[in-house]
């Protein structure tokens, strides 16, 4: 491990107090847990640099004789011998492999023992070398400055699931162990088992080896979403999710559902993931072969894109179909409740808007009209005699007369105004940015219509009915609250009431 900067320590501080403690004391007694050499220290600075020339891998390589024969036993294997020359020293071999090779060559022989016995680590490192292969091919799209970096990235996002299978090697076997299960459920299960998942112990182990907080951040972010504006860490997010479709015992289906989330998220468009799936099997198969890292079932890459894509369509016609039944079904369910809501808020014998409909309008443009400086009018209206009526001529003569009531109501309010019946024969009218003048000639209006226009016939007989009004002004008043407003128009048409009925009375004026 190098030294840290204070700014490191105080990130692996961190990072080890995010641990459960038993798990964190666990892994620092760990004799066997994974250490990076100095050499592949010096690898992984040279790799973040966006031109760095294959002859500087070379140098710190060759310092390594074990490191140097391994590269240059890699470079002179049948995938990679197109001379009858074989390669003879650092440079010839990383000329010959190239960056990606050479890197995943590097970490592979200094990270653990190789080959990998253990199935769980076998399958960690094929993941991280598919994944390795797509962020190198996406960020040669998207950002070509890094792709040296995108590509250890992804080899370096699961070594945590390392660290958790040489500190726990029984249960990490038996966790690792079902091949069949997604990634996203082995991060569930090591939550549930060790109190931590891959990513956080990765992201620890990085910064014990004093690797650089940008490192360490990437490694502990690798599996979030993919909604990030910085496309080194969509490419890094991405490639894990593209290796465990690759993988997967249904890669055309895994594929698809991960086009389809791409799709919703708008993260890349159809030539970038096009472009990725160019010869990718050719660049996955020759790091795997040279790193004895064979894929249990080849995958042509143009073959899984074009199977991945139709059943995409093929979703997307169905859920299209569902989807517009279920809108026809919220579309329905709407009006239903739409006309629930305004049934809820109407007087069923006069379809005017019932007291509780009333009261609550009442408050909230109360409220207006004081937060604005905006004045309001209300009208109480009470019919009168009306129990000398239901008793002379019954109780339907009397429903009668309130339905058509409410419908003069209807007829002289305007659409901003609201009428409501408040209660038995009294009447309330609503009336915004109306003072109490203009509110008086409404109130005059109705008692014209009822003077010249009989309620109902009753055995050819006209019946006319006359009402007592009252009116009460916001600006005529120090009203405290709409209760207050009501209470002045009521008791302005009790003062009609008492005066003989039929008749006008405005609050502070009459």
């Amino acid at each position: 491990m190098t030294s840290r900067s204070t700014e490191d320590e105080t990130l692996y501080t961190s990072l080890t107090n995010g641990l459960p403690s038993f798990l964190g004391n666990a892994l620092l007694r760990s004799a066997s847990l994974p250490s990076l050499p100095a050499i592949a220290m010096q690898v992984l600075e040279i790799a973040r640099s966006p031109r760095a020339p294959l002859s500087d891998y070379a140098r710190v390589i060759e310092r390594d004789p074990g490191l140097t024969a391994r590269l240059i036993a890699a470079a002179n294997s049948v995938h990679y011998l197109r001379s009858a020359h074989p390669a003879q020293t650092s440079l010839e071999a990383t000329q010959r492999l190239g960056l990606d090779a050479t890197l995943a060559t590097v970490l592979s022989f200094t990270l653990f023992p190789w080959p990998p016995t253990e199935n769980a680590a076998l399958q960690t490192w094929r993941r991280a070398i598919v994944a390795a292969v797509v962020a190198s091919k996406l960020a040669h799209q998207l950002c070509p400055e890094q792709v040296g970096s995108a590509f250890t990235l992804a080899l370096l996002q699961d070594i945590g699931i390392l660290a958790i299978l040489t500190t726990y090697p029984d249960e990490a076997e038996a966790l690792y162990a079902e091949s069949k299960v997604s990634h996203a459920q082995l991060v569930n299960a090591e939550r549930r088992h060790f109190g931590s998942d891959h990513t956080l112990i990765g992201a620890w182990l990085a910064a014990k080896w004093g690797l650089p907080s940008s490192i360490v951040h990437a490694i502990d972010q690798s599996h979030d979403g993919f909604l990030t504006d910085d496309m080194a860490t969509l490419c890094l997010r991405l490639s894990g999710s593209i290796a465990d479709a690759w993988l997967s015992p249904e890669p055309s289906t895994t594929l698809a559902m991960l086009l389809r989330q791409l799709a919703v998220t708008e993260t890349l468009p159809t030539n970038v993931i096009e472009a990725l799936f160019h010869h990718l099997s050719e660049q996955i198969d020759l790091l795997t072969d040279i790193l004895d890292l064979t894929v249990p079932a080849p995958v042509n890459s143009q073959t899984l894109l074009a199977d991945a894509q139709q059943l995409l369509y093929q979703h997307s016609l169905t859920l299209t179909a569902r989807l517009d039944a279920q809108q026809q079904q919220l579309d329905t369910l709407q009006l239903h409740n739409s006309a629930l809501e305004e049934r809820s808020r109407i007087d069923p014998l006069t379809q005017l808007a019932n007291r509780a409909w009333l009261e609550q309008q009442l408050q909230e443009r109360f409220a207006l009209c004081n937060e604005q400086g905006r004045t309001m009018s209300v009208v109480f209206i009470d019919l009168d005699h009306f129990k000398v009526l239901n008793d002379q001529y019954g109780h339907q003569t009397g429903d009668l007369i309130l339905e058509r009531f409410g419908k003069i109501l209807a007829s002289l309010t305007r659409s901003g105004d609201l009428a409501g019946r408040y209660g038995g024969e009294e009447f309330l009218i609503i009336l915004p940015d109306e003072t109490a003048q203009t509110a008086r000639q409404l109130a005059e209006r109705i008692a014209l219509y009822l003077n010249e226009q009989p309620m109902l016939k009753i055995d050819q007989e006209a019946l006319y009915v006359t009402a007592s009004m009252g009116i009460a002004c916001l600006s005529n008043g120090n009203f405290s609250n709409e209760r207050e407003l009501i209470d002045a128009a009521d008791q302005s048409m009790y003062f009609i009431k008492r005066s003989g009925r039929r008749g006008i009375s405005v609050h502070g004026q009459d």
